[in-house]
């Protein structure tokens, strides 16, 4: 059996940050965060890594990558555009926005026929996650996983993020996800004010999904599905977006996947707004302090 794949998303447009976490530094010697991502995958017993990156960054990325762990494995890469898997009927003019992390799942369909977990690049996600979700992956089993944490654990204290709200059977599957838009601290918890002023009042203690996901190669069929599904929908709108969550919980509620959580308690911190960038190398200098990490990972 190979070892699961690591795919990692580094397509989307990045317009709060700029898009440049995927290679500004936050380690001792210049690690980037996908880096502190491989890292760990490749620790937890995790084989090919592949990046789905967009058109623009691409010799960019591809360079940095080879600078920085080059030496030590191969890294492979697929190109989103919107263009891809999708009529020219249904691409209206102007659109340059890429359509989401479902459709960016799918530019890997043609490359992995084995396991695979699916991240953020602007994540961090901690070694345990990563473990977690080489064991499943490894067990033989058909099942999906998604790697769940703590609601206040994963808060930006510099504005609103968008939140997948996780409601877990005592089974310890997932029975539903509801996305919510605008998340952010209150007091000792939290809220969410949608666009029409409604407010979601939250404890803080929710399992959140942060796109850390288990599937096997059967996902890749019933992504194109749903995504097909969404274009006859959702096609004209130059701003909307296929995502991931949305796309698994509609195949949960019709009865076509089964999802196991796997509780993470690692610390996850990510690169939202700029501000978050300082946060996330002090995040990295402690751990590196701890002995967590060596200060220099590809020595």
């Amino acid at each position: 059996m190979s070892n699961p794949t690591l795919l990692i998303l580094a397509g989307g447009a990045g317009s709060r940050y700029g898009g440049r976490k995927i290679i500004d530094p936050v380690g001792p010697s210049g690690e980037t965060l996908p880096e502190y991502s491989i890292y760990d995958a490749r620790r937890a017993g995790f084989g090919r890594i592949v990046f789905v990156i967009r058109k623009d960054v691409e010799q960019a990325f591809v360079q940095m990558t080879a600078a920085r762990f080059g030496r030590h494995f191969k890294a492979e890469y697929v190109i989103q555009e919107p263009g891809k898997l999708v009529r020219p009927d249904q691409l209206p003019p102007g659109r340059v926005k890429p359509w989401g992390t479902t459709h960016a799942i799918l530019m890997a369909a043609s490359t992995i026929r084995e396991p695979f977990a699916v991240i953020n690049v602007g994540d961090f996600y901690g070694a345990q996650s990563y473990r977690a979700l080489a064991a499943h992956l490894n067990s033989g089993t058909s099942d999906f996983a998604m790697v769940g944490f703590v609601l206040r654990n994963t808060l930006s204290p510099f504005g609103s993020v968008a939140r997948a709200i996780c409601h877990v059977n005592q089974s310890g599957y997932l029975d539903e996800i509801v996305e919510l838009k605008n998340v952010e601290r209150e007091g000792g918890h939290a809220q969410d004010i949608d666009s029409e002023g409604h407010e979601t009042r939250l404890t803080g203690d929710e399992v959140v999904s942060m796109n850390m996901w288990g599937f096997t190669p059967r996902v890749f069929d019933q992504l194109r599905e749903q995504f097909q599904k969404f274009l006859q929908l959702h096609s004209a709108n130059l701003q909307a977006e296929c995502i991931i969550p949305n796309t698994v919980n509609s195949l949960l509620l019709s009865g076509e996947a089964r999802v196991k959580v796997l509780p993470s308690h690692e610390s996850w911190f990510g690169i939202t707004y700029g501000e978050d960038h300082s946060r996330a190398a002090e995040n990295v200098r402690r751990l590196v302090e701890a002995g967590c990490y060596p200060k220099k990972l590809w020595g």
